[in-house]
C-alpha cells in the first residue's frame, strides 16, 4: 500500500520521514518569509460599561500587530502565522492537499502539508519540500485556516465531497467543519464568565501575588492619596468623568505602592492579571467586592446597581479623588492647547515607552505600566494594562482579621485559564 493508502500505519510513516528531513530543510531551504512561531491573540470582543459612553481615545492593544502585507500583496488570512512545510507538488499544482499534521520541534509553526499524489520516495527527498508562510498554503486551500490553532500532535485528513470541504481528525474520526478557536480566545471566554463575582476565596488572591514560573510580582510605582478617596477608572477615557467609579470606603491619606501580578502566559503572552494597593502590613483574611460610593454590598441584588468600572483604552488605574479632579482639569487645558490631538499617542505614548526602557523585563514593547506625575502638583498615580484589554472589571477589598482594610485588588484575569 502506498504512503497515502487507506491503511493508517502507512500514513504514520510520513511523520518519521518528515522528522528526518526537517533539519535538512532548515539548513537548505530559503523561506518565503521568516517562519516565526508567534501566534497572535485574537481581537477580543468584550462587554461594555452599561452607562452611555463618549467615544474613547484608543490605545493600541498589547500583543496586537497591525495589518501585514506579504510579498506581492498576498492576502493575509492569519497575522504572524509563521512558516509551514509544504510539498512542492502542492505549491506547483501537481497534487492537491490531502494530509496536514502539526509537529513539535520543527521549523516554523509545526504544520506540515502533503499532497494526494506524493509518494514516500518523494517526501523522503528534502528537495521536494519547501518552507513557506502558512498564508501561502491558505491561498491554495483556504480551509486550512479553520484548523490553524489546533495543538501540536494534530493529525488531519483533508476531505472534499458534496457536503463541502472539511478536515477529519485521523485519531478520533471527528469531522472539523468550523474554525477552531485560538486558545487565547477560549481562555478569554472562560475568563469573562469568571470576572465580577461577589467574592472569591482568599487563596485565589494570595496566589495571584505569589511568584512562580507563571506569575511575577512587579512593583510598578507609588500612588499618592491625599484625600483617601479611591477611584477606579480607565485613566485616558474616564478618569475625572462621570463614568469613573468612586468607591464606598476610604483609606488613610498617604502614599502606597502599586503591585502588579504579571501573568506569563504561553497562549496570550505577558498580561497583567491584577493590580494591588497594599494599605496596611496586616494580612487579608477575606475579600469583598468594592461597592461604589453610597452603595452597600446588600444593594448588589437591586436593579441598576453595578460594582465595576469600564475600560475602553486597555488601561486602568487606582487613583485618589483629588488626582482624578486634577487629571480632568489638566487635560481640559491640554486639549484646548492641542486641538485634534490624542491623549494617548500625543501625550502618554512617549511616557510609556520611557517606562519600558527603564524597566523592560516584565513589560510588553511600548510599555505595560507607568508611574505618572501630574504636571503642577506632582501627585502620582500608576497606569497599567488591563488583562486582555477592554472590558468591565471590579475591585475587591482585602480585609484583615479585625475587618479593617489591608489592601485593594483590581482583578483582570484568572491565570489558570491562560
Amino acid at each position: 500500500m502506498g504512503l497515502f493508502g487507506k491503511k493508517k500505519e502507512d500514513k504514520s510513516a510520513q511523520g518519521k520521514s518528515v522528522q528526518k528531513t526537517e533539519q535538512e530543510l532548515a539548513e537548505k531551504q530559503p523561506t518565503e518569509e521568516q517562519p516565526a512561531e508567534k501566534e497572535p491573540t485574537e481581537e477580543q470582543a468584550t462587554e461594555k460599561h452599561p452607562a452611555e459612553k463618549q467615544p474613547a481615545e484608543k490605545r493600541p492593544a498589547e500583543g496586537q500587530p497591525g495589518e501585514e502585507q506579504g510579498q506581492n500583496e498576498r492576502k493575509v488570512y492569519i497575522r504572524g502565522a509563521g512558516g509551514t512545510i509544504v510539498t512542492k507538488s502542492i505549491l506547483d499544482g501537481t497534487s492537491k492537499l490531502k494530509w496536514l499534521f502539526r509537529q513539535e520541534g520543527g521549523p516554523g509553526n509545526g504544520w506540515v502539508a502533503f499532497g494526494d499524489r506524493d509518494s514516500q520516495e518523494y517526501v523522503n527527498d528534502a528537495n521536494n519540500m519547501a518552507i513557506v508562510d502558512f498564508n501561502t498554503l491558505a491561498d491554495i486551500e483556504p480551509t486550512v485556516v479553520n484548523v490553524f490553532y489546533m495543538p501540536m500532535g494534530s493529525d488531519l485528513e483533508f476531505c472534499c465531497d458534496k457536503t463541502g470541504k472539511y478536515f477529519v481528525d485521523t485519531r478520533t474520526g471527528k469531522e472539523i467543519r468550523e474554525p477552531v478557536k485560538h486558545p487565547a480566545q477560549i481562555a478569554f471566554e472562560k475568563n469573562l464568565k469568571f470576572l465580577n463575582q461577589d467574592s472569591y476565596p482568599p487563596d485565589f488572591f494570595q496566589n495571584l501575588f505569589t511568584e512562580g514560573p507563571k506569575i511575577k510580582v512587579v512593583r510598578a510605582g507609588e500612588a499618592d492619596f491625599p484625600t483617601g478617596e479611591v477611584v477606579l477608572a480607565d485613566p485616558i477615557a474616564y478618569l475625572g468623568s462621570r463614568y469613573e467609579t468612586v468607591l464606598d470606603r476610604k483609606i488613610p491619606a498617604g502614599s502606597y505602592p502599586v503591585e502588579l501580578s504579571v501573568c506569563l502566559s504561553r497562549i496570550a503572552g505577558l498580561r497583567i492579571a491584577a493590580a494591588r494597593l497594599p494599605v496596611s502590613p496586616k494580612a487579608a483574611v477575606r475579600y469583598e467586592i468594592a461597592m461604589p460610593k453610597g452603595k452597600e454590598p446588600e444593594d448588589l441584588k437591586k436593579p441598576g446597581i453595578f460594582t465595576f468600572f469600564g475600560v475602553d483604552t486597555g488601561l486602568a488605574c487606582i487613583a485618589d479623588g483629588k488626582v482624578s479632579e486634577e487629571n480632568r482639569l489638566f487635560f481640559e487645558k491640554w486639549e484646548k492647547e492641542n486641538p485634534g490631538k490624542n491623549k494617548y499617542t500625543d501625550y502618554f505614548e512617549a511616557l510609556f515607552q520611557d517606562s519600558f526602557q527603564a524597566n523592560p523585563e516584565f513589560q510588553n514593547q511600548g510599555g505595560s505600566f507607568l508611574e505618572w506625575r501630574l504636571p503642577g502638583s506632582g501627585l502620582r498615580t500608576v497606569l497599567f494594562s488591563s488583562g486582555m484589554g477592554d472590558g468591565i472589571y471590579s475591585g475587591y477589598w482585602g480585609l484583615d482579621a479585625e475587618g479593617e482594610i489591608a489592601c485593594l485588588v483590581a482583578l483582570f484575569l484568572n491565570p489558570a485559564y491562560f
